[in-house]
């Protein structure tokens, strides 16, 4: 662009030219929003049709609640970039937005779609495509309560209007019916009663539920839904403080340090708050651990949580003996699927590592069947000859097979090797992360809910003694690393 006509301009002028373009830019931040990559996830997480209910679960202050405002903007003016790949509406919507009370609806969501008071419009709907705004007639101060939108490109062009009317959880369920939506958008967690009439108001229209919250709470059954129970139609997007591009690792570490070790985890990388109830209160970074090779000389073991409805799940294992220290290369976890698939992966896995598994695989079906343990040793997997115990204790005259399965010996077990640094995990293994940061107790009983890989590592760490190196003579020829073949011997994503 030729800009030497500025050159005769006189410094008033210039600086009066300056402020100008300040003013125009700053009156459409939407032409200028770059999210971040775990952003940009998350907008592309409402792309397909039958995503109807989103969960953007992150820390504090990492760009949640600024993401969602932009991309409501974007749904309300129909003005989407060139690079997007998510939801679109290519004709006026009704929407809602809501947080928990007037003043934090008014300092969150409304600032961040309309600016702050007195500077509507320097927000993420851009100032042309504002038609009207009406103040909320009770509440706090400068409080909106509907904001009418031109949708479409701007300037003469305009395809009629879009509508969102701002709400607060404290208005109660009863102020939430009546009206039919294309969007609702929940900032910070909703009540349960809230949050079905929101997304009842959206089911004429096959609408999208959005929620942006750091999980302070802990495992209410908001987030069970989308956690623990995952019906059709739900996705989560977690980011964490690392993935705020806007921090410094020096200001990231000065932000954790401020918060109490028991919100922590909530507060920078958006897992739900469980307090003492977790099973295994360690940090992530205690355990996780970075592609390695492993050793031929390494012995291996596997393990098989049994499953239909809830998943079948599987771990594999290698064992530092010198240090005797454990590491979980690999996990699989799936759902309503026959032995016959399972064990295809499980073979290609290596068919010579043993397979340790639970007493329910000596069950029979109704109809007389096999019991599962002989299902998965006749399609070739490496079952071992008896279900999984803890090792016999000599000096009670016990053999093997007589140990006993006590679920809460072998949780300390797994725990005292995560404390003691002999315990590693690579961190790659999405499932099995997952499960292990819900992980936990109520009313001192264990929640039997998405611990799958969590009782297939079990039963690994309780028959480790059974571990095995594959014979030379017989060792599987290894091409390059990859990361989905996981027999090719690597730990963690290279």
């Amino acid at each position: 662009m030729d800009l030497s006509f500025l050159a005769g301009m006189s410094p008033e002028t210039l600086a009066a030219l300056n402020t100008e373009v300040r003013r125009l830019l700053g009156e459409n931040k939407l032409a200028d929003y770059q999210p971040y990559p775990k952003q940009r996830e998350f907008h592309l997480s409402g792309g397909p049709l039958t995503t109807r209910e989103r969960l953007l679960m992150a820390g504090n202050q990492v760009g949640k609640t600024w993401s969602a405002g932009f991309e409501h903007a974007m749904h309300l003016t129909g003005r989407y970039p060139d690079w997007w790949a998510g939801a679109a509406f290519d004709e006026p919507v009704i929407g809602w937005a809501a947080s928990e009370t007037s003043q934090s609806t008014r300092d969150t969501v409304q600032r961040i779609l309309l600016g702050q008071p007195g500077a509507w419009g320097t927000g993420a709907i851009p100032k042309n495509a504002i038609s009207e705004i009406k103040r909320a007639a009770h509440g706090v101060s400068d409080a909106v309560e509907t904001i009418l939108v031109r949708h479409g490109g701007g300037g003469d062009v305009q395809a009629g209007f879009s509508r969102i009317t701002i709400k607060t959880y404290d208005q109660g369920r009863e102020r939430w019916q009546g009206e039919t939506l294309d969007f609702v958008w929940f900032d910070e967690e909703p009540p349960e009663d809230i949050y079905f009439e929101g997304l009842t108001r959206t089911n004429a229209r096959q609408g999208i539920v959005t929620l942006t919250f750091t999980p302070l709470k802990g495992m209410s059954n908001v987030v069970r839904r989308f956690i623990m129970e995952k019906p059709a139609g739900t996705v989560v997007t977690k980011m964490t403080i690392d993935d705020a591009g806007h921090y410094t690792p020096e200001q990231r570490a000065a932000i954790v340090a401020t918060y109490p070790a028991h919100e922590r985890e909530a507060r920078i990388k958006g897992i739900p708050t469980l307090g003492s109830g977790r099973i295994f209160p360690v940090a992530d970074e205690a355990i996780a651990e970075n592609s390695i090779q492993i050793p031929p000389h390494w012995p291996r073991i596997a393990a098989i949580d049994f499953g239909w409805t809830h998943p079948t799940a599987a771990v594999w294992l290698a064992w530092d003996r010198d240090t005797d220290t454990v590491h979980l290369y690999d996990a699989y976890r799936v759902k309503e699927q026959t032995p016959a698939v399972h064990s295809l992966t499980f073979t290609g896995k290596g068919k010579w590592i043993p397979m340790a598994w639970p007493h329910d695989g000596e069950a029979h079906d109704k109809g007389g069947g096999e019991g599962l343990s002989k299902q998965y040793r006749d399609l070739g997997v490496n079952m071992l000859p008896a279900k999984a115990t803890h090792a016999p204790d000599p000096e009670k005259g016990q053999e093997e097979g007589q140990g006993g399965n006590s679920v809460e010996a072998g949780l300390m077990s797994m725990l005292e090797r995560m404390q003691s640094g002999r315990f590693k995990v690579a961190r790659h293994l999405e499932d099995w992360w997952e499960e292990f940061r819900l992980y936990h107790r109520e009313d001192g009983k264990i929640v039997k809910e998405v611990d799958d890989l969590m009782d297939a590592t079990r039963y690994a760490v309780m028959m480790l003694r059974h571990a095995k190196v594959q014979e030379k003579r017989k060792r599987e020829r290894i091409d390059a690393p990859s990361v989905i073949d996981s027999s090719t011997g690597l730990l963690g994503a290279v």
